[in-house]
């Protein structure tokens, strides 16, 4: 599936803080020697690793750890599976199998500075515009995300999406799910396993977002530099 396909939500993303300043934010007890190593990238793109945040990693430790982003279920034969898996539908995560056991045992949060989202052109116009997503009050994204440990050795994740409201909506028609300050303490407690509670708090209204067109060099994985994020003219 192509980045940007109507049904792909979530494709691509920045993380370019450092560990050390997200441990602070999210309150991280521990950061595995991955996670504090892993380089800055203003072009984050499935099947690469991440920085996950959980409370269930290690029990009663807040830990910071890199994760393949693409779920792999543990019952998966084919770890290429992931690949499609990289979002769940907060509509339907308690009710899927690969997502069902998750929801309830092994949530976390995936920090992010932005992401990207690209609207559909307009007639007339062959090529889609991608846009920057970023809180408005300068903070790091909380995406409310799953984890899963396939065959004891590979940790993966997902993002949760679900349906964009206002302003949101005029670009794409789902939106990533970015928790609340308040709210990602009750996410990641472990001894929270009611998936009605945790559907209701996806339904939450997120942090106010802003957003802006960027350069369709985002397209490529290997453009990866600051100048990304940067706005342009929508009409370039």
């Amino acid at each position: 599936m192509a980045v940007g396909d109507n049904e792909r939500m979530c494709g691509r993303y920045a993380q370019f803080s450092a560990a050390e300043e997200l441990a602070e934010i999210f309150q991280v007890q521990q950061i595995t020697a991955p996670a504090g190593e892993l380089l800055p990238s203003w072009n984050v793109a499935p099947t690469q690793g991440v920085r996950v945040i959980a409370d269930s990693l290690t029990p009663g430790t807040r830990t910071m750890e890199v994760a393949r982003w693409g779920l792999i279920p543990t019952w998966a034969k084919d770890p290429a599976i992931g690949a499609r898996m990289i979002n769940a539908r907060a509509e339907t995560v308690a009710e899927k199998p690969s997502y069902r056991g998750p929801l309830r045992y092994y949530r976390c949060i995936i920090p992010a500075d932005g992401y990207y989202e690209w609207q559909a052109p307009p007639a007339g116009r062959r090529l889609k515009t991608p846009f920057y997503f970023r809180r408005s009050d300068g903070k790091p994204l909380a995406f409310a995300g799953l984890y899963s440990l396939w065959r004891d050795e590979l940790l993966t994740c997902t993002i949760i999406t679900r349906q964009a409201r206002g302003d949101l909506a005029a670009i794409h028609h789902r939106q990533a799910v970015h928790l609340d300050d308040s709210t990602v303490d009750t996410w990641l407690d472990p001894t929270l396993q009611e998936p009605a509670t945790l559907s209701e708090l996806l339904a939450l209204d997120c942090p106010d977002l802003e957003f802006h067109p960027v350069s369709r060099q985002v397209n490529a994985v290997r453009n990866n530099t600051p100048a990304l994020i940067t706005a342009i003219d929508a009409n370039d």
